[in-house]
């Protein structure tokens, strides 16, 4: 699977309009009918191997296309629009299968839905009809289910959402995702007692600054302060990051999203850790391209999963 063949196409200096209609283009006809009766393109994307263990990898914000009814504001820039991306984590991803991984990777771009919150997180400053709602502190700030700001901060929309709408938008799929998500762990734990899902995500250089140092870590370890995870799997995690030569911080500023908080049950035989790489070891941001580090980093994510998997007990 060419797993590069997922993101946006057009150029860098495209227009932003020209942009989202390249990829609104590419969802459409793609998917099941949304609330408006456009198509949108399949959710996610699922690479299962050969023979299958017990580790499920997931990268729910690497997708990158945007189907035609996000209706974005149309000022926003197209930076704006991607920069809540974990972008190109898909790709340092990939060679988990080939060890016995399976692989689940979104393919639409976290600003239209996050896959990796509460569904019931909806904001009522965004949507419609759900007024006086009790709702997170991180929803409040504009990072719910359906995001009403972009990575950089910007309004997303110069318009409210319809409760149908966001209801759509969970229903064809948050919930796809998170079901075939509970199908692979279920199986995983059936075949060999035990199911561990390892949720990739990036984060910006900015938000690591100063913890550990003026630079701050590559790797960001979650594992809800030692509630999700046996205290051997981190450790591994965290040994084998290192070998590396990459300085890993452990649950700050990140300790593990929704589907850590779901799947972190070591008790009923499901365990569950966040991975965040800081974008600063592949990627230019300011060009949305590999950086020049990538080929480094690729190769020692790579490593990290070959060992990792190699002896997975």
């Amino acid at each position: 699977m060419k797993i590069s063949g997922l993101r946006d196409p057009g150029p860098v200096e495209a227009s932003v309009e020209a942009r989202a209609k390249q990829s609104m283009a590419a969802t459409m006809g793609t998917g099941r009918g949304s609330a408006g009766g456009e198509q949108v393109a399949a959710p996610f994307t699922v690479v299962e191997p050969v023979r299958s263990g017990r580790f499920v990898f997931a990268s729910p914000h690497s997708g990158a296309l945007y189907p035609a009814d996000m209706r974005a504001d149309p000022a926003l820039p197209w930076s704006s629009l991607t920069s809540a991306e974990d972008a190109l984590v898909d790709r340092l991803i990939a060679s988990g299968p080939a060890h016995g991984a399976v692989l689940m990777l979104g393919r639409l771009g976290r600003a239209y839905v996050d896959l990796n919150r509460d569904p019931a997180e909806l904001d009522p400053a965004l949507v419609d009809g759900i007024a006086g709602t009790e709702v997170s502190a991180r929803t409040t700030a504009g990072f719910g289910v359906i995001p009403r700001l972009s990575g950089d901060g910007r309004p997303l929309y110069a318009r409210r959402l319809t409760l149908a709408e966001a209801e759509a938008r969970i229903a064809h799929v948050h919930a796809p995702y998170h079901a075939a998500l509970a199908e692979r762990m279920q199986a995983a734990r059936a075949r060999h007692g035990e199911a561990v899902l390892i949720d990739w995500h990036s984060m910006p250089a900015r938000a690591t600054e100063g913890i550990g140092g003026a630079r701050g870590p590559d790797v960001v370890l979650g594992d809800r302060h030692g509630a999700s995870c046996a205290a051997a799997l981190t450790r591994r995690l965290r040994r084998l990051f290192e070998a590396l030569g990459w300085r890993v911080a452990l649950n700050q500023p990140y300790a593990g999203g929704w589907s850590t908080q779901v799947w972190g049950r070591p008790a009923e035989g499901f365990q569950a850790i966040q991975i965040e790489l800081n974008r600063a070891l592949y990627f230019d941001e300011a060009g949305r391209v590999p950086g020049p580090g990538w080929s480094r980093a690729e190769k020692g994510v790579a490593r990290v999963l070959a060992d990792l998997l190699a002896d997975p007990g």
